[in-house]
């Protein structure tokens, strides 16, 4: 990915004005010229422990591939959000960031995504990163029996009964596309507790073991269709529409789309693509 220097520049020195000096123990420099608000250059060398100038590379654009732990010090020393750690990684020229920027990033949304939740017509939850339930709607709930959702959507799919019976071809259809999703998500949070316990129990689980040693592409569930009893109207079909919560990387929406009946709603639905012109 090219390299961006000028809006590599404009983030990296807009948000260095932002820093008071003396939040860190230090001064703000005196004598003559012009003074810059926030930390001085010389200062976030200081800060993150490099050679004098490194940081004034960084900023100008003369320091190709930096690595991705230096970019993540400085972040974290900015204050940087998740979308600005994205930016800096691309704009830097190292491309979508190997993973977030935080540990806690991703499992918290914004509460307005239950209202957001709430006025949609079919069947929508918000997951977090580990893929805990944090937002449904009354027509998800009306799926599971007795409106009994579950806590976490992956243990869920995997390895509650519940879901194996719920998930019609479970064996065949959703288990082989439903765990790549879960070693992904690994990959990129290798820490996380619910994650590494609903692994650790995937592969002690003997539907699943084979699955699990056999590997296998991650198959993004969007626009898929898949089998799915339904506790109020019985067989049929969802089809999934996901989406990200921008603010928490790692997080989704899912928005089923329930057809009843045992047949297929449709066959491939063209894309939507603006006209030549528009």
């Amino acid at each position: 990915m090219a390299l961006n220097k000028p809006a590599l520049k404009a983030l990296l020195t807009g948000r260095r004005a932002l820093i008071c000096p003396e939040e860190h123990g230090l001064t703000r420099p005196t004598g003559q010229g012009r003074r810059a608000h926030g930390l001085s250059q010389q200062q976030v060398d200081e800060l993150t422990g490099r050679a004098l100038h490194t940081y004034s590379r960084l900023e100008t654009g003369r320091y190709p591939n930096p690595p991705i732990g230096y970019l993540r010090q400085i972040a974290r020393l900015f204050g940087l959000n998740e979308q600005e750690w994205d930016s800096l990684c691309r704009y830097a020229g190292i491309g979508d960031p190997p993973g977030p920027l935080s540990t806690v990033s991703g499992l918290e949304v914004h509460g307005a995504w239950q209202e957001a939740v709430d006025g949609i017509a079919h069947m929508a939850y918000v997951t977090d990163a580990s893929w805990n339930l944090l937002a449904y709607n009354e027509p998800l709930a009306e799926a599971f029996p007795g409106g009994r959702t579950p806590d976490n959507m992956m243990d869920w799919m995997l390895l509650d009964p519940d879901g194996r019976v719920t998930l019609m071809d479970w064996r065949t259809v959703w288990a082989p596309l439903v765990l790549p999703q879960l070693r992904a998500a690994l990959a990129l949070r290798p820490d996380d507790g619910t994650l590494l316990r609903i692994a650790r129990r995937a592969v002690e689980d003997p539907a699943l073991r084979p699955l699990w040693v056999a590997g296998g592409a991650q198959v993004h569930p969007d626009g898929d269709e898949r089998p799915l009893r339904h506790a109020r109207y019985g067989p049929g079909h969802v089809t999934m529409c996901a989406a990200q919560p921008m603010a928490a990387p790692g997080s989704r929406l899912m928005i089923l789309v329930f057809h009843p009946g045992t047949a297929k709603a449709h066959a491939r639905l063209p894309v939507l693509r603006a006209p030549v012109g528009a």
